[in-house]
């Protein structure tokens, strides 16, 4: 179990430095992780896993959509807010500056190396191998978690030709990231064609939601608040559509839960930072 919770924990705190690369002074960073991992992160995820007050009331979240990649998302969005946007990415009048990444080449390999690594994320979350029916549900997840990540490249790379007459690469890229996400509640009950389009639709969630970001003004350096926070909110409250056990009302309940708790213990921790230490770096640095 140790082991799933460090690749747990190196997940939500790689969300929060996605989002706020560029601008953020790494040891106020670095103590914003210990919190949120060491103490905010344990407390929501024993709501969920080891038998806690949400899965006592039927809350499903199998990998961590919700536990693991809204917190980092919340996380990540409430420091954002704090901490502003990076010098000219917005401009006076409103509009908002294209700052492309160094090397799509670098970004398409990273997300190849998420989406292989995705498979011991998901399929070891079943936790057993030792009998045929857990080796079944090992490949089924395997195959769901695959399927999901290609609806998620195909979906946003369609409708952006569609929308602007060319692929956006940063929003299919990140649908790949979204689709894989979105799966994360509930890898074992879709089937491939529902797993498609769970996929397919949170890649699409993940391009408007980075459109969205631009427009409120939040800067998103790699888009991993739409990518794991809107993603992950809808894998979470998509799960009764295959899994009867489920209800939608009890997702809701848990969605909500994770992002009050997680909003507000950012909050906290973050403005005790930025009004002690300090968490902006200098214009000459960034």
């Amino acid at each position: 179990d140790w082991f799933f919770q460090m690749v747990f924990v190196a997940t939500t705190a790689s969300i929060v430095s996605g989002a706020l690369a560029e601008r953020i002074l790494i040891w106020p960073f670095f103590a914003f992780i210990v919190v949120l991992t060491a103490i905010l992160y344990p407390i929501s995820g024993s709501w969920q896993w080891g038998g806690g007050w949400l899965s006592e009331m039927g809350f499903s979240d199998f990998a961590g959509s919700t536990t693991v990649h809204s917190v980092g998302g919340w996380a990540a969005l409430v420091g954002a807010l704090i901490l502003g946007a990076r010098n000219g990415k917005f401009s006076k009048d409103g509009t908002t500056n294209v700052m492309p990444g160094s090397s799509i080449p670098m970004a398409t390999l990273g997300v190849w190396i998420l989406w292989l690594g995705w498979f011991g994320f998901n399929g070891a979350s079943q936790l057993a191998l030792g009998t045929y029916g857990d080796a079944n549900a090992v490949a089924t997840i395997f195959a769901n978690t695959c399927m999901a990540a290609a609806g998620g490249v195909i979906a946003p790379m369609i409708l952006s030709r569609l929308m602007d007459g060319k692929t956006d690469i940063g929003a299919t890229l990140n649908g790949a990231i979204a689709g894989l996400v979105s799966i994360t509640a509930e890898p074992l009950t879709p089937t491939i064609g529902e797993a498609i389009i769970i996929g397919g639709a949170g890649g699409i969630i993940c391009m408007f939601g980075m459109k969205l970001l631009d427009k409120l003004k939040i800067d998103d350096v790699v888009g991993a608040i739409p990518a794991h926070l809107f993603a992950g909110i809808w894998g979470t409250l998509i799960v009764p559509f295959t899994n009867p056990d489920t209800s939608y009302g009890i997702q809701i309940i848990g969605i909500l839960a994770f992002g009050v708790f997680t909003v507000i213990g950012s909050t906290i921790v973050w403005m005790l930072l930025k009004s002690t230490v300090g968490i902006r770096a200098t214009v000459e640095d960034e």
